[in-house]
């Protein structure tokens, strides 16, 4: 008989199953659908690794730290749903497993997952897993985990487990105040996401790609330019005559109105941009361009490097940097805060929106 693509569909949605791999198990079976779940479970295709094509997002992110509190690991953990983030078991498996990657030494993720489990040492860290895909019913899938050392270190897990930071630090003499300052800070880069610690890690290659954006994005906000400036790109846009009968009406009446680009085109104010573009290397040598730019590049340093970010928690707008010196003052010691890890649950990763029957005809048409 015909195998049609919704056989097909429904077939994969009963086992889980590759979709090729069940039309070729409708195929052997004459389209008898008991005949092909049992044709698939005999080929060890209706099982946990065949959950591996859908996308998973959700999960946790975990930290489990030494007892001496000088190394420790964070992990994410994904899932299909927020459900399953939610349950104990699968919470449980993940905490085992950033307990076992800072008690060992890992030199990525795939030797890892080639090790014994800790968990069920009859069976590699992949085996373990693939077992608690099939326990748990939906696809999981050990993204990522990083393990630090150092002085000191402390962690911080925000919102359930969709925010995991930790903190390193260098001190003398570390002690429960040093670590409740670092949990501090360990909320501060929760919530404003910085990239460095400091200025200083930023590479050279970095730092002029950041100010050319800078550049650029400032160019591409006409309305933001210097008065001087402004007025002379309204003057060429009109001399080379760039804009529509409309939008040079509305320049000529509301030229000198600070809400004069809420009234423009967007293609008139693209031709702004076009025009303020050509000029960019004369710009630069524009003392208030100049000065413009280097305000804006100035506050986003402030906001990528944790140390110069105003401390969320202070009163008086002193900086991280601030509060980590006041700190070291406090306690009589030397403290400084080296590095950070923060991972947040799915980022860079997208839901799928799955059209089955769509993506079933589209493989069987191939």
């Amino acid at each position: 008989m015909a195998i049609t693509a919704a056989d097909v569909k429904n077939l994969r949605e009963m086992t889980g199953a590759g979709m090729m791999d069940c039309k070729k198990a409708l195929t052997e079976t004459d389209g008898d659908f008991d005949a092909a779940v049992e044709f698939l479970r005999k080929k060890g295709l209706a099982t946990a690794e065949k959950k591996a094509g859908r996308i998973a997002a959700e999960g946790i992110v975990s930290t489990v730290i030494s007892d001496d509190a000088k190394t420790a690991t964070i992990i994410e953990v994904n899932s299909e749903t927020d459900f399953v983030a939610k349950n104990e078991v699968f919470q449980t498996y993940v905490a085992g497993l950033a307990k076992q990657i800072n008690n060992g030494s890992y030199a990525d993720l795939d030797a890892f997952l080639a090790d014994k489990s800790e968990i069920d040492p009859s069976a590699t860290v992949t085996e373990h897993h693939k077992a608690m895909v099939a326990k748990i019913g939906e696809n999981l899938t050990i993204r990522r985990f990083e393990k630090v050392t150092g002085d000191v270190v402390v962690s911080y897990i925000h919102m359930g487990g969709k925010i995991g930071v930790l903190v390193e630090a260098e001190c003398d003499q570390p002690s429960d105040a040093i670590k409740e300052a670092m949990k501090n800070i360990a909320m501060q880069i929760a919530a404003m996401n910085p990239s460095y610690v400091k200025r200083e890690e930023i590479s050279d290659a970095e730092l002029a790609k950041e100010k050319e954006i800078i550049v650029d994005s400032s160019l591409a906000d006409p309305a933001s330019l210097p008065k001087p400036i402004l007025s002379a790109v309204f003057d060429e846009a009109l001399a080379k005559e760039l804009l529509s009968a409309e939008d040079k009406a509305t320049l000529e009446e509301k030229r000198n109105d600070k809400y004069l680009f809420n009234f423009l085109t967007d293609a008139g104010i693209q031709s702004f941009r076009d025009v303020a573009a050509g000029h960019k290397a004369e710009y630069l040598e524009n003392k208030i361009f100049a000065g413009l730019v280097e305000g804006r590049f100035s506050k986003h340093l402030k906001e990528i490097c944790l140390v110069d970010q105003t401390y969320v928690k202070a009163e008086d707008k002193e900086s991280v940097k601030q509060y980590v010196e006041k700190v070291a003052k406090d306690n009589g010691c030397a403290f400084s805060i080296k590095k950070f890890v923060r991972f947040e649950t799915g980022e860079g990763l997208e839901k799928k929106n799955e059209d089955f029957a769509a993506e079933v005809a589209a493989q069987m048409n191939k």
